[in-house]
C-alpha cells in the first residue's frame, strides 16, 4: 500500500527530543516492516526546510542549511521522492474551488492533489482531522498505526 507522509511527520523524526519522535518512529518502523511504499513529495520537503531552517524561538527546528539539507538528503534515501508535476495544479485548482478552501488549508490541499494525481490512497500524518473534507483519501495519525485502527497487513 502506498502512504504519502506529511511535512509534520518527517519534522518529528529530525527533532528526536520532541514528545511525538517515539510514536512516529514507531508508526513509520511497522509500515516499513510491513512493506508499505513511504512517499514524499517536493512540496513535504520545501515544508520541511522553511520549519526546519527557522529559529527555535519561532516555532522552528533552528538547523542550519547544511543541517536541514541533510536531513533532505536522508528522506529521500529512506522514502520515495515523487515528481512534481504540472497536472498536480489543476486537481488543486479544483479542489481548493469545490471545497471553498482558505488560507493556510490550500498546502493540505496540495497534498491531497498531489495523492489524486499519483492514486495514493493513505497520508500519515499528526494532524488528520485537517483533512477530513477530503473523501478521495484517508488521513492516519501516528497512533492509528501502533493502536492497530491502521491497516498495517503486509502489504505485496
Amino acid at each position: 500500500m502506498q502512504i504519502l507522509l506529511d511535512t509534520n511527520i518527517l519534522l518529528r523524526l529530525a527533532e528526536t527530543g520532541h514528545p511525538h519522535f517515539s510514536q512516529t518512529s514507531a508508526a513509520v518502523e511497522t509500515l516499513t516492516q510491513r512493506r508499505h511504499e513511504l512517499l514524499i513529495v517536493p512540496q513535504v520537503l520545501c515544508e520541511f526546510w522553511v520549519v526546519a531552517t527557522r529559529p527555535v524561538e519561532s516555532n522552528g527546528l533552528g538547523m542550519s542549511p547544511a543541517e536541514a539539507r541533510r536531513e533532505l538528503d536522508a528522506f529521500k534515501s529512506l522514502f520515495r521522492l515523487l515528481r512534481d508535476e504540472r497536472r498536480v495544479f489543476a486537481v488543486w485548482e479544483q479542489l481548493v474551488t469545490t471545497l471553498d478552501v482558505k488560507g493556510k488549508q490550500a498546502h493540505d490541499a496540495r497534498l491531497v492533489a498531489a495523492m489524486t494525481r499519483f492514486s495514493i490512497p493513505h497520508l500519515l500524518t499528526h494532524n488528520y482531522r485537517d483533512f477530513l473534507r477530503y473523501l478521495s483519501i484517508t488521513a492516519h495519525s501516528p497512533a492509528d498505526v501502533l493502536n492497530g485502527s491502521f491497516p498495517v497487513e503486509e502489504s505485496l
